[in-house]
């Protein structure tokens, strides 16, 4: 073999080395955004299977994996399609997917014509073990019993010390303000209370007077958060805020809400980051590690369309027992999985 022959084989070998390592170090790790669409990112666990869920705008959709990392290899499955006609005919947002009782019962938000004026808050329920399966029966509106007319959108359940709470954004009839607010529940599909009101937007960066997507977090200690967006998912400016729940306090007195001065994830355009909004939260696998999912766009003006895509990061806790978000992480670039995965 001339040296010339040997010299490229032996480069050949080398960058061929190189390959193989890089390679190898990409093992167990994924990238965002985890799909190419999804506005309104839902996820939840039970027996050891992942179910996710997002808008489409005209059906209620659900993907079935057993590691958030490979959203994308699972199959997507139309579990349910709206009537021809009806309060829940059109504009079909932010549906969450809730086991309760030993059903599931999928919380989403429709309405009557393209106008978001008259969009309500719906209940599906489900008998099957596995949601992606069985048939979905049609629970009806779940409405504030005083106010059944009133702006009701993003409607999730939250269980505190035995009861179960109905927490959404609507309006208060006399603005078009969107407010956070609470009720008990008397069933899966009906409350007990008349709505109260426990967040407004207040500080700067809750522009267009908004306040929507509520979803509750819990530390180590049990402690109870609630993560909101804020601004108009039109902007750049769509952001999260954050709540924390006094200690031993009555979830139904706004004064037992606290809300952050400061939000606590915002657009990072650097990391192909923009409007982050419209959290949920997971555990990893082994449970050791909380991860937020929630959607952004990856360009400038991409809106409140199909563009906005669904993104995963850990969260860490601060030594006062507060979540810390971080910045949006960048998209396309290598990141660890889920512990356990």
């Amino acid at each position: 073999m001339k040296s010339s022959q040997l010299l490229s084989l032996v480069i050949l070998l080398f960058i061929s080395g190189i390959c193989r390592a890089a390679s190898a170090d990409t093992t167990g790790m994924f990238k965002n955004p985890l799909l190419a669409s999804g506005p309104d990112p839902w996820v939840v666990r039970h027996n050891g299977m992942y179910y996710y869920m997002h808008t489409t705008g005209h059906n209620l959709v659900m993907r079935k994996t057993k590691n958030m990392s490979a959203l994308a290899q699972s199959t997507e499955t139309v579990i349910w399609r709206p009537p021809a006609k009806g309060p829940n005919a059109r504009d079909i947002w932010a549906p969450e997917l809730h086991r309760l009782n030993g059903k599931w019962y999928v919380y989403y938000t429709a309405g009557s014509s393209d106008s978001i004026h008259p969009q309500h808050t719906f209940v599906l329920e489900n008998t099957a073990e596995d949601p992606t399966t069985g048939s979905w029966t049609d629970k009806g509106q779940i409405t504030d019993p005083a106010h059944p007319e009133h702006f009701a959108i993003d409607g999730t359940l939250f269980q505190h010390k035995g009861n179960n709470y109905f927490i959404w954004s609507g309006h208060n009839g006399k603005d078009a303000v969107q407010r956070l607010y609470i009720a008990r529940m008397k069933d899966p599909w009906t409350l007990a209370s008349s709505k109260v009101e426990i967040a407004a937007p207040q500080y700067p960066w809750e522009q267009n007077g908004i306040n929507e997507g509520p979803e509750i977090l819990r530390n180590a200690k049990g402690e109870v958060f609630l993560v909101f967006s804020a601004c108009g998912c039109w902007t750049e400016n769509y952001i999260l805020g954050i709540m924390k729940l006094k200690t031993g306090a009555d979830p139904l007195l706004p004064a037992s809400w606290t809300k952050s001065p400061e939000p606590v994830l915002q657009s990072k355009p650097e990391n192909g980051a923009y409007a982050p909004g419209h959290n949920g939260f997971f555990k990893s696998p082994d449970g050791k590690e909380d991860w937020i999912i929630y959607h952004a766009n990856s360009k400038a003006g991409q809106g409140c369309g199909n563009l906005r895509n669904p993104r995963i990061q850990k969260i860490t806790w601060n030594a006062d027992g507060t979540p810390f978000f971080g910045e949006p992480v960048k998209i396309n670039t290598w990141i660890t999985n889920p512990a356990g995965e």
